[in-house]
């Protein structure tokens, strides 16, 4: 069996020896009291469920395959029949549907639902595959309210019946599922030169640039201005009330011009999980109970990895890859999650990792004090990691980094 050590003092084990752990002792670890794992059982035991042995029918042709899928599920008048087990018929084929056809059918209506073609959605500013709604859906399909409530139904049943969603979307989009407030760091994954601008603004004195709190928008070539507070085109951005332009700027970016679309998503949501119950996960939680946990390949990230001022065969660096090769999927997720804003890897692997500005390789920097955390530049997909002394050092300095992102000063 495998050799662990008991600390008397504490009544606690551990698998890694106290002695190599003495040396070097790395700064106190952050407070951290997440456990997804835990959350995730406590959250399905609170779903609502069924004793039928009814099954909810799918009837759909693959060549209509977003219309058939819409009229089954919009037409569904009972929510209680989203707890029965979903059983899909593909038109003309002999099958039955003990959990392969849902999930295929999951994954092809994913394919559909978030095709940019269709106007409901858009990829972000910074990359081409994360996902925000697109604020001019309307233009593109006048019931488009309707299929974001239809969405909203596809994404609670998946949940429901622990099937993934093929699709990644930006950090605020989970944000507002939860009600929580977004910020101007949110601003970065979306949109660079937004970020900047605003950023800007907050280092600098306003008064000469002759703003107000109001944005233009353009839409098929006409330009709406629109206020960002009652009377806002008349009210000049100053010095004393900056933040609160940049806050309201951040908000209508984000939040304000996709409201209806996302009103209609969480009804549709709501329809099948109540919002309430979902608060307990944070943001990059919710990311994977929709999405999943894709397998990570560690060898095609180490070999699209890029260094600065270290060299792969630096002790640093060879910790640092035995670490991520120890930790499980999830903690894999969460460091890719940390460094790139997603734990989602392209389609074609590492080497077509995207950035704020186009193609980006995953970088690994030498900076900091051997006794501070590393930190992550999510628009760069770069970590700065200080040039620590000890393996158990780096795994738990860049653990705690990891499970503490959320309020941690380490990410930009």
């Amino acid at each position: 069996g495998r050799i662990y050590f008991v600390d008397h003092h504490t009544k606690s084990t551990q698998w890694e020896d106290p002695r190599l752990e003495a040396k070097n002792k790395p700064a106190p670890k952050l407070e951290y009291s997440r456990d997804y794992k835990q959350k995730l059982v406590n959250f399905r035991s609170k779903l609502p469920s069924t004793t039928s042995t009814a099954r909810l029918t799918i009837p759909v042709k693959r060549n209509n395959l977003w219309e058939d899928s819409f009229r089954a599920i919009m037409n569904v008048k009972d929510m209680q029949q989203f707890y029965l087990r979903p059983d899909v018929k593909f038109d003309g084929e002999r099958g039955y549907d003990y959990g392969g056809l849902s999930r295929e059918w999951f994954h092809l209506l994913s394919k559909e639902m978030f095709n940019p073609y269709y106007g409901l959605f858009e990829y972000a500013a910074s990359n081409d595959y994360t996902l925000q709604i697109s604020p001019n859906s309307g233009l593109y399909n006048p019931g488009h309210l309707d299929y974001f409530k239809f969405i909203g139904r596809v994404c609670g049943l998946a949940i429901y019946h622990n099937m993934i969603i093929d699709a990644f979307f930006i950090r605020p989009f989970y944000k507002t599922m939860l009600e929580k407030k977004v910020t101007l760091e949110d601003m970065q994954d979306v949109d660079m030169e937004i970020y900047n601008s605003l950023q800007y603004v907050l280092d600098n004195d306003p008064d000469s640039l002759c703003m107000n709190f109001s944005v233009s928008n353009e839409v098929l070539g006409q330009v709406h201005e629109i206020d960002l507070k009652p009377n806002g085109r008349n009210i000049p951005v100053v010095e004393k009330n900056k933040k609160e332009y940049v806050n309201l700027m951040v908000r209508w970016r984000l939040v304000e011009r996709v409201k209806e679309q996302m009103n209609a998503f969480m009804k549709g949501f709501g329809d099948v999980i109540s919002p309430k119950l979902i608060q307990v996960f944070d943001e990059r939680e919710l990311e994977y109970l929709m999405g999943g946990l894709a397998e990570i390949d560690v060898e095609d990230w180490k070999k699209n990895t890029l260094y600065s001022e270290y060299r792969p065969t630096d002790d640093v660096i060879l910790w640092f890859w035995k670490v991520v090769s120890n930790y499980d999927n999830e903690m894999k997720a969460r460091l890719l999650q940390f460094v790139t804003g997603t734990s989602k890897v392209p389609m074609n692997g590492f080497a077509e990792l995207q950035g704020s500005q186009g193609p980006r390789k995953f970088s690994i920097k030498q900076y900091g004090a051997v006794n501070s955390f590393p930190r992550s530049h999510t628009c760069f997909n770069r970590i700065d990691l200080p040039r620590y002394t000890q393996y158990y050092q780096l795994k738990e300095m860049l653990t705690t980094a990891i499970e503490n992102t959320e309020g941690f000063s380490g990410v930009d």
